[in-house]
């Protein structure tokens, strides 16, 4: 019997090729765009998850900002997790980072660089289950100048030697530190916010780094470490929240403890400091919404034309009722052919997502595949799929099980108006669908736009940042003295306009910044609850980055003030309440327990971070030290023939003054728009689905259309009989549906207004919300709707209507 419904449905299916192919097609994009969109989100939502990661805890700061606690920054201070641990039995143990951007290491005659490394407790294996491969977990940081390496970096460095007990180097704030391989670790997945390639033991920062004779010991001085707990499994964390907060561990007014879980970082967190750029919460509600949007239109879009197909077929079902067939039968047969439908259009759809896989990571900037684990977490998708794909299958079973097989037999099936309020319904629903997408693609598109050419208060473009580290004997006065020379002789390249140092850049990140609270003004002010931040440059730095001064001008050399001029902007004016930038022109302040910073000048604010964030106050100090060597090119070097050429140039005199050394260099522009890759991404994902979304409405459209068609088929006879014209009867038909998309279109503004409001609330600076970006929607839906329907109306139009009357 089964073979049966099958041999039937195959019959079915080839012989109505157009509706077969079109069902197929809709059904298949739908699903690929399902499963591609709900990877990406649950490679998203899998970030942090290890044996025993629903335990584990990061602690952070609140600053009191006004009369309210905000989240301050991911950083904490070196007494944190010491002081969290004897103070509250929840919490089992702790772990500290201090976090290197980039070092670099030599082994004999090897130099080179490696990002994402940190200082590390021994307790890291107890809290992080990620596998040490050569090593015992409880000794491999305890010591001080102990190194574990990641595997790749192991590979980088040893080859495939066996690298437990050998010697490095590692080369921070200019000195020499030599440690010894302790043990050798599995490299930290993708799915980790904090990603390690190597740990060196903590006590080594007392040897490591400079900060001075007592900041190694405890303290609440410099809160400059990431700090993780592992608490005891079935804490009440409201509880221990509420405790920790109202703990004052830290013996300030101004700022608190606060604590949150490992697993919501990537997409809840972003605080400034944070270790890596995270994920957003927001995009990820979007791109659900947008996967199911797009998988339920392709189920309305089969029920419609199943609809349509099933008056064509009431004949056949007569047939098969006289010649004894039950409506169970038939409901059976139905469902058969529908499962068959689905089952090819699987098949296409998985096709559609292998093949699609590297443009989609190269969209998205992950590294997604369906392997085991993928397809394991993937599972309730698939349920769902499987669930939809079965009732979408059971409305058209029902309907053609339940016609007269007198009136079928008789041609005198009529079309049924019983469901037609549903169908108008469901097309109402993808229109406004529709609507919502075409808006939230247009307002996306204006705000990346908005980011791109919205003046940032500096020119970043043709600007290269030259940096590395000196493998040098050399004392650091000498090295300073060196790189000083190195900018010298490339100001007399030709095709270098200007160079200048410092500390960092716009688009650079915060862990170049250093912040400040507790600032004094010489009438007795103070502010100790906003957060400063500072950096150091030289003076060519404001001219080369072309930003203007408000009052006064940059560093003057030699001067009685040299080591402590400082430049404010105009938010730290603001800030601390100050109307004229004539007030504290060359007046000294004091922070960091100097009182003799002096203002030399105010510039006009830029974004150092992007439109993203607000604009901070920033103090820009007066320091001649070895940092970011920045050179603005000529224009003539920026064609890639020319500007390959100044690349080796710059390079080779790099090696020529620093022959033992790394080098490496950064774009500014390039920099300060990766800022943006997310949203960037996120804006094309949202555009791809969009345009699939609205070419499967269409088809759905296009089955509605074929079914009113039917339905007023002799309605449409008549007329033509009576003299209208073939354009009376396009606009007969379109008209029906140009009332559904009005009604959907007054439905989807507010909406529409209200969910992309939410997205923009993401940026401090942002575009409005014009009219005639919802106009825009509008009329592209009205269009698309015109050209569906019309193709359907044109054929009844044309149509000898001496068929259409025929009776009997």
């Amino acid at each position: 019997m089964l073979k049966n419904y099958l041999k039937i449905a195959v019959r079915y299916l080839l012989k109505n090729k157009l509706y077969s192919i079109i069902n197929i097609f809709g059904l298949a994009v739908g699903i690929a765009s399902f499963v591609l969109i709900m990877l990406y989100v649950n490679h998203e939502k899998s970030y942090d998850t290890f044996e025993g990661s629903e335990n584990v805890y990061r602690t952070y700061m609140d600053y009191l900002e006004g009369n309210t606690y905000v989240p301050g920054d991911a950083m904490t201070y070196n007494s944190s997790g010491p002081a969290l641990k004897e103070m509250f039995p929840e919490v089992v143990d702790y772990v500290r980072f201090y976090y290197f951007e980039k070092l670099t290491f030599k082994v004999g005659e090897k130099i080179l660089e490696q990002p994402f490394g940190s200082l590390a407790d021994p307790s890291y294996f107890e809290i992080f289950d990620y596998p040490l491969l050569k090593g015992d977990s409880k000794k491999v940081l305890a010591e001080p100048n102990s190194i574990v390496l990641s595997k790749s970096f192991a590979q980088k460095l040893f080859g495939n030697e066996n690298p437990l007990r050998k010697t490095v180097s590692v080369f921070e704030d200019g000195k020499e530190t030599q440690l010894t391989v302790t043990g050798v670790m599995e490299d930290v997945p993708e799915t980790a916010h904090y990603r390690n390639s190597f740990l060196i033991s903590f006590e080594t920062e007392k040897t490591l780094t400079d900060f001075g004779p007592t900041a190694h010991e405890l303290n609440w001085n410099m809160n400059n470490y990431y700090t993780y707990l592992k608490l005891a499994p079935n804490t009440n964390i409201d509880v221990l929240r509420q405790k920790i907060i109202d703990s004052d561990i830290e013996k300030s007014e101004t700022e608190r403890h606060n604590i949150e879980p490992i697993e919501d970082i990537h997409l809840y967190s972003d605080k400034p400091y944070e270790v890596t750029a995270n994920g957003s919460i927001l995009r990820i509600k979007f791109l659900t919404a947008i996967a199911f949007i797009i998988l339920v239109l392709s189920w309305l879009n089969y029920v419609n034309l199943s609809t349509t197909k099933s008056m064509e077929r009431a004949k056949e079902a007569g047939i098969r009722k006289v010649a004894g067939a039950k409506r169970s039968q038939l409901i059976v047969q139905s469902l058969m052919e529908s499962i068959l439908l689905n089952f090819f259009a699987m098949t296409i759809a998985l096709s559609l997502v292998f093949g699609t896989m590297p443009l989609y990571n190269s969209i998205t900037g992950n590294e997604l595949d369906l392997e085991w684990e993928a397809l394991l977490k993937f599972a309730p998708y698939f349920i769902f799929i499987l669930g939809g794909i079965v009732l979408a299958g059971l409305y058209p079973a029902f309907l053609l099980s339940r016609y007269s097989p007198a009136k079928a037999l008789k041609g005198k099936v009529k079309a049924s108006t019983e469901g037609i309020g549903l169908r108008k319904g469901l097309i109402v629903t993808q229109f406004f669908a529709t609507i919502v997408l075409l808006t939230g693609t247009f307002i996306i598109t204006k705000q990346i736009n908005f980011l791109d050419n919205q003046p940032i208060g500096a020119d970043v473009g043709q600007v290269m940042a030259l940096h590395g580290t000196v493998v040098s004997s050399k004392s650091d006065s000498l090295v300073n003295n060196d790189f000083r020379v190195l900018k010298e002789q490339l100001e007399g390249f030709p095709f270098i306009e200007k160079t200048a140092i410092a500390q960092t850049y716009p688009g650079d990140s915060f862990d170049n910044l250093s912040s400040s609270r507790g600032i004094g003004l010489p009438d007795g002010r103070s502010d100790k609850t906003n957060v400063f931040y500072t950096y150091h440059a030289q003076p060519d730095y404001f001219d080369l980055m072309d930003i203007e001064f408000l009052v006064g001008g940059t560093f003057v050399r030699n001067s009685g003030f040299e080591g402590n001029q400082i430049v404010v902007n105009e938010t730290f004016l603001k800030t601390m309440g100050i109307s004229s930038p004539e007030e504290l022109l060359n007046k000294t302040v004091s922070f960091w327990g100097n009182n003799e910073w002096k203002v030399v000048g105010i510039i006009k604010d830029y974004y150092h971070f992007g439109l993203k964030s607000p604009v901070l106050p920033m103090l820009i100090r007066y320091q001649d030290n070895m940092s970011n060597l920045l050179i603005k090119l000529d224009k003539s070097a920026m064609s890639i023939a020319g500007l390959e050429s100044a690349l080796d140039q710059v390079e080779n005199k790099w090696r020529e003054v620093f022959p033992k050394s790394t080098f490496d260099y950064t774009f500014l522009d390039e920099k300060f728009e990766a800022q943006y890759e997310q949203d960037k991404a996120f804006g094309k994902a949202f555009q791809i689905f969009t345009i699939l979304s609205i070419l499967i409405a269409s088809l759905g459209l296009f089955g509605l259309t074929a079914y009113t068609v039917v339905l007023r088929k002799k309605e449409i006879g008549i007329r033509k009989v009576n003299g209208a014209t073939i354009t009376q009867v396009l606009t007969l038909l379109n008209k029906d549906f140009a009332k559904l998309l009005g009604l959907a279109f007054l439905i989807a503004i507010p909406c529409s207004l209200y969910v992309m409001n939410q997205w923009l609330e993401g940026f401090t600076y942002r575009t409005n919300f014009s009219w005639w970006i919802f106009a825009l929607a509008g009329t592209t839906a009205l269009l698309i709707t015109f050209l569906t329907v019309s193709w359907q109306s044109f054929k009844a139009a044309i149509a000898n209507p001496v068929e259409s009357l025929k009776d009997e």
